[in-house]
């Protein structure tokens, strides 16, 4: 039974830090319980554990814009983050985490705010057929997560870029996202921002379990960066990925190309050029210099560039830029 209501209100954006913090609380979470966490990310794309980054995002434009790619522990799919959405996370011993409970929540806090919501199968609410909410679950050693994210005034725009895989003959294994039609709540009561929605759910949440919230003041801040160097690192976020491939074709000023490129675990682990250009240590030559380099466009940048003369290597990476930043 839920004897104490927590309430911790994140005051930082980054994604690795809030993504931190959720895990610290989860691992700090007293006994009998319920700790009610609020928070938002800037321009972030949240994968779910067991997703390609490659296959959900557009990683390489996003990067170039500023944004971040960030993977959580929870399955689900791929959801984008900016100061128009906001975070709730509710966490409690396995025992005490009642999922109806918890959607009964943020339906209150809808009607609270004036807006009618329901709940579409396992984790989605929508609003007049429309998704705003996408939920994820998270259960470990007697304890429990389950977070969603709430589109109040997203950029919808950013959204679609973002979560759009690469259309260049990409082929992905592992879970993928079902894209769905989304609205903003802002679009219903255009004066909702996320402070109101935020007292909205813990007046809802202090009705449904008849406490009065106690709000906390801090995070252990030692554990909380340890954890999002975690959270932020590469290996966790691209390093676990499944094996994946990307292949593009194009004539260039040297000739027809055709390149292929296989990753193991966000490293190229084959590369392989086909081409008539004449000179015929071109393709043993690429394949060699590329093979271990991590998936990223900057460091197939640097290591064709070393490789090849300008004029050859600005061609092939205009082919690859084509392919990652589509």
């Amino acid at each position: 039974m839920i004897s104490k209501l927590l309430v911790y209100k994140a005051t930082d954006f980054n994604p690795y830090f809030n993504l931190a913090t959720e895990k610290a609380l989860f691992e700090s979470l007293p006994k009998d319980a319920l700790i009610l966490y609020l928070w938002q990310n800037e321009n972030t794309v949240v994968i779910g554990k067991n997703q390609n980054p490659w296959a959900e995002c557009n990683c390489e434009l996003l990067k170039s814009e500023g944004g971040f790619v960030a993977r959580r522990l929870s399955g689900g799919g791929a959801v984008f983050h900016d100061l128009g959405n906001l975070n709730f996370t509710f966490i409690a011993s396995e025992e005490n985490l009642s999922m109806e409970k918890n959607f009964e929540i943020i339906k209150s806090a809808c009607r609270l705010c004036k807006i009618e919501a329901e709940l579409s199968g396992r984790n989605d609410i929508l609003v007049k057929g429309k998704k705003f909410s996408g939920n994820a679950f998270y259960h470990s050693a007697g304890k429990a997560y389950h977070h969603g994210t709430l589109l109040l005034n997203t950029n919808s725009e950013k959204l679609a870029r973002y979560l759009t895989p690469n259309a260049e003959k990409l082929k992905a294994k592992g879970v993928k996202s079902v894209k769905s039609r989304t609205v903003n709540l802002c679009d219903i009561v255009p004066e909702l921002t996320a402070e109101k929605m935020q007292n909205a759910i813990i007046t809802a949440a202090e009705k449904e379990f008849g406490l009065t919230a106690e709000i906390m003041d801090k995070v252990e801040a030692l554990e909380t960066k340890k954890a999002a160097d975690l959270f932020g690192s590469w290996d966790f976020i691209f390093g676990s990925s499944l094996p994946f491939n990307l292949t593009v074709s194009k004539r260039l000023a040297f000739g027809i190309c055709e390149l292929n490129l296989n990753f193991e675990k966000g490293k190229i682990s084959k590369a392989r050029l086909f081409t008539d250009a004449l000179d015929e240590t071109l393709s043993e030559r690429f394949e060699n210099c590329l093979l271990g380099c991590d998936f990223s466009f900057e460091n197939i940048k640097n290591r064709l560039e070393k490789e090849f003369k300008n004029d050859i290597s600005n061609e092939l990476l205009k082919l690859i830029e084509k392919a990652l930043m589509q």
